[in-house]
């Protein structure tokens, strides 16, 4: 959350001036053992640890990493869903957790090439899940064999993969500059994909109200903002014992906390400072966005939304190479009901056609880099 817009919903209260004359600016700060990984893998794991350390730091919703890794088969990497991490009311059909699980495949096979493999994926070796149902861990999403490749070249993207963040901030006053757009539009896509971005005013302007629309219809339907509520943690306590999810620390949030005003039911209650909070950072960082992208694909087949996952985290690990921050705001793109009729307004605007699907859709700009998100421990993900 941007601490400096949350004061403004808090004003000058006691807790905030408590925190301050308790000098207690450095208190409830992000746990390192949480953030561990982001420093990279020590150099006495083997060559699979080494490269699943790598893909753990992958972009994923509401941080769920909701990833398994057996490596139960020598020279083997099966990927599966975790079932227990998944996000039933926002993304009811696991789209969203099925990119992640491509964003996850793309960092493993840049790591597999920078290690001297080659990362012979092959999707869904069991066969495909249906596209109208949440649970889709009950197969693999792949299978991958590390074939030694001397001499095979390293992806330039490797060197970003410990710079990338999913930066929420708000976002410096200016639009994308059309060299770096230019860049990115470079990019090779797979698969009929292709990109949009809105950098005139008048063409963000629209996108920009949709997209604050969305998160607030999110936040103010009960069983889709408690399902956010239930992924926080406030507090380094919190952070350091699930490592996952939306994570809130500083001084700030340590005594809203300790006061009583930061709690689950007071989050999910209109009107009070927790909740008003949530509205004005989405308030925030709507207003705070001067162009837009989105990753559209030809279908909305399981093998899609994997490849899509891939595109969007290369495109993300270009964008840092670039100097550009990046942000998914997914809630309009969910596929609960009462998304629906803005869901299709959003479409029409971006003259979609009926058969194609937008799967990511992001603010794009520049910031200053962020803090990064927690991480699991890789024995938490790993099975052997």
């Amino acid at each position: 959350m941007n601490r400096r817009r949350f004061l403004k919903t808090v004003g000058g209260s006691g807790l905030v001036l408590a925190a301050t004359v308790g000098g207690l600016s450095q208190c409830d700060q992000m746990p390192a053992e949480a953030v561990q990984a982001w420093q990279g893998p020590s150099t006495n794991t083997s060559d699979r640890e080494w490269i699943l350390s790598h893909a753990l730091l992958a972009p994923n919703p509401h941080n769920m990493q909701s990833w398994i890794a057996d490596l139960r088969e020598e020279g083997v990497i099966t990927l599966s869903v975790d079932n227990d991490r998944l996000l039933p009311d926002t993304d009811p059909f696991s789209r969203q957790i099925t990119i992640g699980q491509g964003t996850f495949l793309e960092i493993l096979a840049l790591a597999a090439r920078q290690k001297g493999y080659d990362a012979d994926i092959k999707l869904y070796p069991d066969g495909t899940p249906a596209e109208n149902v949440l649970k889709v861990g009950d197969k693999p999403v792949a299978r991958i064999a590390l074939k030694p490749a001397p001499g095979i070249e390293p992806d330039r993207l490797f060197k970003q993969i410990l710079n990338r963040r999913s930066n929420k901030d708000s976002y410096q006053p200016r639009a994308l500059s059309n060299a770096d757009r230019q860049q990115l539009e470079k990019m090779p896509l797979a698969n009929d994909q292709w990109l949009g971005f809105a950098n005139q005013e008048q063409d963000v302007a629209p996108l920009r109200l949709m997209a604050q629309k969305a998160m607030i219809l999110e936040m103010e339907t009960p069983r889709t903002l408690k399902e956010s509520i239930d992924r926080t943690r406030i507090g380094a306590d919190e952070i350091r014992t699930h490592r996952d999810g939306i994570d809130l620390h500083g001084p700030l949030f340590w005594w809203l906390k300790a006061f009583g005003q930061m709690t689950p039911e007071k989050a999910m209650t209109p009107g009070t400072m927790a909740y008003q909070g949530g509205i004005d950072y989405a308030l925030g960082w709507a207003r705070d966005t001067y162009s837009m992208g989105w990753l559209v694909t030809p279908d909305n087949s399981r093998l899609s939304q994997v490849t899509a996952g891939r595109s969007y985290v290369r495109l993300n690990l270009l964008a840092t190479a670039l100097g550009v921050a990046m942000h998914p705001v997914s809630q309009i793109l969910q596929e609960y009901p009462e998304m629906s009729e803005l869901q299709s307004a959003f479409n029409k605007h971006l003259k979609i056609k009926p058969a194609e699907k937008v799967q990511m859709f992001f603010r794009i700009g520049y910031q200053a880099p962020t803090a990064p998100s927690p991480r699991r421990n890789l024995a938490d993900i790993v099975r052997e």
